[in-house]
């Protein structure tokens, strides 16, 4: 396995929320963008064109009934729109009753994880499942779950064929399942405050951490 470009703990994450810059925060479209990046930050030694570690991809959306997903969808969010009909209840904007019952107390917002990409060289070494779930902990106070859906037909063009493609849904959902999400009728949802993603940057501390049998 080849070497980490640089050490782990010196990657920081910067958070920001893309509009338009006419748009005043009553009138962002909605669902809200987010991207969340993750990067070796200036004060440690690493080669520029391995400093960028990986790319998330957000949505975050108002579970009500004055500002429903459906309603403010472009068309060809196909996958949004699968999520939205799923995890919805769409008489009134909120979570379907079996759903909410899984879901602990919070801000009725759910992010949606549209994308995340972790960069080639920093692949093997067990960083995206603890990347992620730091990029969704972020919006713990803010929101109360996070949603995604993996589907072969959003990665055919990142893989060979089709049978790669579900071999690769199958390697991120079990990704997401380390993290605590679980599947909810095709989407994976995990509770926000939940342990096992807040726990998740524990096994990267050990390993890479101040007082880690590396760097002791």
């Amino acid at each position: 396995m080849a070497e980490l470009p640089a050490n782990p703990m010196s990657v920081e994450l910067s958070v920001t929320h893309r509009m338009l810059w006419w748009q005043t925060v009553t009138d962002d479209d909605m669902p809200e963008h987010w991207r969340v990046s993750a990067d070796v930050w200036d004060l440690d030694a690493c080669a520029d064109e391995d400093r960028h570690v990986a790319d998330v991809q957000l949505a975050v959306a108002d579970l009500n009934r004055d500002r429903n997903l459906l309603d403010s969808l472009e068309l060809g969010e196909w996958t949004l729109e699968f999520i939205a009909e799923t995890v919805i209840d769409l008489a009134d904007g909120t979570l379907v009753p079996d759903l909410d019952a899984r879901i602990g107390d919070g801000p009725p917002r759910m992010v949606i994880v549209c994308w995340f990409e972790l960069a080639e060289r920093w692949r093997g070494h067990g960083l995206a499942a603890p990347l992620l779930a730091s990029a969704l902990e972020r919006f713990s106070n803010s929101a109360r779950l996070a949603v995604c859906r993996i589907s072969p037909a959003d990665l055919l063009h990142r893989n060979a064929d089709r049978v790669s493609a579900e071999l690769t849904c199958v390697r991120l959902g079990v990704l997401l399942e380390r993290i605590g999400f679980f599947r909810w009728n095709g989407v994976y949802v995990v509770d926000l405050k939940n342990r096992e993603l807040i726990d998740a940057s524990f096994d990267p501390l050990e390993r890479w951490g101040p007082y880690s049998d590396e760097n002791s």
